[in-house]
Formats: C-alpha cells, structure tokens, sequence
C-alpha cells in the first residue's frame, strides 16, 4: 500500500513488494498471481481503507458518520493516494476491476448492519437498496474530491445524507 501511493499502480512492482517486504517475489507469487491480485488483497485487508461500520442510533446518523470516513479517506493522504491510484487504475485494467468489486462488495457487506439496524427501527424500507444508497452518497464524495477537486466543507456530511434520505423537492 505504501508503495502504491509512492509510485502508483504502473509503477508499483512485485518485486518492489518483495523488496518492501524482505522476501523473494517468488514467496508473493505463491500467494498472488499477479500484481493486481496482490492489490486487491490489500485493498480489503489494508489497514488504510479499512472500515468500521457505525451505530449511532439513527440512520441519518450512521450515514453521515460513513460520508465523513469516505472524506478523510479520500482526502488524507496515505489513504487518498492508495485510493485514487488503485481504483483509478481499474479503469483500465480488468483484472484490477474484478478486484476492486471485491473490495466495493466486502465495503457494502460491512455498511450493510447500518441498514439493517435502520429497517428494524422503522427508519428506512425493507426494499430500500442500500447499494444504492451508499452509491449515491460515495459518488458525491468522490465527485467533489477527487474529480472535481475542490475542498469539502465541515458540513457536506450531513447535506449529503439528508439530501439522499430527504430529497431536495419542496415540500407542500
């Protein structure tokens, strides 16, 4: 990982890991195929990008505690820079891409106890998509981060949930 936000993805090298880790590459092939499975390891069992999922009580809150983690992800380095190099070289590389929806899939099955707390309190539906969700709040973060690069106001947590959760419509 800290290889990775040194040198990014295309100069990033097993035998650089094996360097890093004191190891022949030999011993990281025997566990990885290639560079990208060794990444997408590490992106799920990486300490930077790790994550715990919330419970503060309320939907609303447990959400905007998960657009703050995604914030400090995104925008603290070494965690950004793990992220916007290894998910931004998956663009390209499909072997990456089937990694790093391994890594979204254990990220949603770790969200997944906030939505399941909220749907038993009576807060969220049963048949709300909590993919969804958690899409549309971590693609205002990665929007306003990283594609666009502008700063994130202290308060853009709690807009984003309620905008997602309440809508912006007026209401009659």
């Amino acid at each position: 990982m800290e290889l990775l936000a040194e040198h990014g993805y295309e100069r990033l090298t097993v035998e650089g890991v094996a360097e890093r880790a004191g190891v022949n590459k030999t011993t990281i092939y025997r566990w990885w195929p290639s560079k990208a499975a060794l990444l997408g390891a590490a992106l799920t069992c990486g300490a930077p990008l790790d994550l715990t999922a919330p419970d503060t009580g309320t939907l609303q809150g447990d959400l905007t505690e998960l657009v703050r983690s995604l914030v400090r992800l995104l925008t603290l380095p070494p965690a950004s820079d793990i992220a916007v190099a290894a998910l931004g070289a998956a663009a390209g590389n499909p072997e990456l891409a089937g990694h790093t929806r391994g890594f979204f899939a254990d990220r949603l099955a770790r969200e997944l106890p906030v939505f399941e707390r909220a749907a038993a309190r009576g807060e969220l539906s049963p048949d709300a998509d909590p993919m969804l969700l958690m899409d549309l709040l971590a693609g205002a973060v990665w929007a306003r981060a990283v594609f666009r690069g502008l700063p994130i106001e202290d308060d853009f947590p709690e807009h984003a949930v309620s905008t997602v959760l309440h809508g912006i419509a007026r209401r009659r």
